[in-house]
């Protein structure tokens, strides 16, 4: 029995109960939402973490990448950067190990932390040949079943690349192609085989696997835009397509699935882009990679993510999935981990500010901040702040020696207000 199987019958389970008391909503709805594929809850039974709700009235959510390249393997690094990143707000991690031995780096991660993690398992299929051209579909499937039974609780499967979108890429006029590892290692396949994406025309035997471990799908982004210029595109749309053929499919099944989204888009094209994918996948919660509003900001793509997170949230996004510092350019480091996680939770909340279900609660926060504020309560203030930690080792650093900040001291526009307006009261 698959939680949406629970779900289905109404059955609130432990899982459903534990996402309403986080979010302050009624666990009925909850059910009702998951029975319709509106929420997912990735939580494979065969480990046992923080449960996690993505999806339609919840707060944004947050994923942190990590994971060794085939140029450089240290586990005990990726081992602190995923601690850093639930440390530092991440709800779910996501695994894209390449070099060294898998199987040992995705057990120390999960064993680490305890939130919900993901894999793309064609990775380790193709880790198992020579080239990537010559993993088989047995390769593929083999490598979802083992990260399933690893108790992986989601995987990116890039199902929407098939023929058809191959053939708007032949024709197409990207300056890019594509810039997804899974959706390039599945075209460089395909040309190579002369066959679909064996995920694609082999979907239900996928489905019987994630049935088999509860385990989400998470609908990769093959196609996604990789720079300005090639944003709502053909091979763009017509992937939304087919990812929204899928999750009917694995809704069907009685799977959780969530879809994943671009990438780089104009901030003018961002409303298009998840209103589309929300409008053709039938309102599934919606995974995006930033997106990047610009490609000319190497070093700071952590914010032009953050910029596009942010409105992409306002415009329905469920889970964002940050960037840092270090995209386009190397393996990031723990502290680009620590910034792109921090970065990315102030896109979430601002998102939350405007969001349907959550802006109530988003606000009383930043009320209480406003409060804080002005009273000069700079414990509260630190409490309440995305990261305290730096907030306060930046006030220590200026030294004054009033209750206010040492950029107007006794100067403080509220404290002289304040004041003029207590003097006010005693007259």
């Amino acid at each position: 029995m698959t939680l949406m199987e629970d779900a289905k019958k109404g059955k609130i389970t432990p899982q459903m109960e534990a996402v309403a008391r986080d979010e302050g909503i009624d666990a009925k709805t909850i059910c009702s939402c998951v029975a319709k594929g509106l929420i997912s809850i990735p939580n494979n039974p065969v480990r046992d973490c923080r449960v996690v709700g993505i999806g339609k009235y919840l707060s944004t959510k947050i994923n942190a990448n990590i994971g060794t390249s085939r140029d450089y393997i240290n586990i005990d690094e990726e081992v602190e950067k995923a601690k850093t990143a639930e440390a530092f707000g991440a709800d779910a991690l996501m695994d894209l190990s390449t070099g060294g031995d898998l199987d040992l780096i995705r057990k120390k991660i999960m064993d680490a932390v305890n939130i919900p993690i993901g894999s793309v398992p064609i990775y380790q299929a193709a880790a198992s040949q020579k080239t990537v051209v010559d993993m088989t579909s047995d390769d593929m499937f083999n490598a979802v079943r083992k990260h399933a039974k690893d108790g992986i609780d989601f995987v990116t499967i890039h199902a929407g690349v098939n023929q058809d979108s191959m053939n708007r890429i032949k024709q197409g006029s990207r300056i890019t192609d594509i810039v997804s590892r899974g959706g390039s290692f599945t075209l460089a396949w395909m040309l190579h085989n002369g066959e679909d994406n064996p995920f694609y025309s082999e979907y239900d035997y996928l489905m019987e696997i994630a049935h088999e471990y509860d385990m989400a799908i998470s609908l990769g982004d093959g196609m996604r835009p990789g720079c300005i210029h090639d944003a709502s595109d053909g091979p763009s749309f017509m992937e939304f397509i087919t990812l929204g053929e899928l999750v009917k499919r694995t809704r069907e099944a009685n799977i959780q699935c969530f879809v994943e989204g671009p990438g780089h888009v104009p901030i003018d094209e961002i409303e298009l882009s998840v209103k589309g994918m929300k409008s053709l996948c039938d309102n599934a919660p919606l995974y995006l990679l930033g997106p990047l509003v610009t490609d000319i900001a190497p070093g700071y793509d952590h914010i032009t993510g953050a910029i596009g997170g942010t409105f992409a949230g306002m415009c329905g996004a469920d889970f964002l999935c940050m960037t840092t510092p270090a995209e386009h350019l190397a393996l990031p480091t723990n502290d680009d981990i620590r910034e792109g996680t921090i970065v990315t939770r102030i896109a979430a909340h601002a998102a939350d500010l405007a969001k349907e279900g959550q802006k109530e609660r988003a606000r009383a926060v930043d009320n209480k901040m406003a409060y804080a504020r002005k009273n000069l309560d700079w414990d509260t203030q630190f409490e309440l702040a995305i990261d305290g930690e730096k907030a306060k080792k930046i006030r220590d650093s200026r030294n004054t020696g009033s209750d206010a900040c040492s950029m107007c001291g006794d100067l403080c526009a509220m404290k002289i207000v304040s004041k003029a307006l207590e003097e006010e009261k005693k007259k």
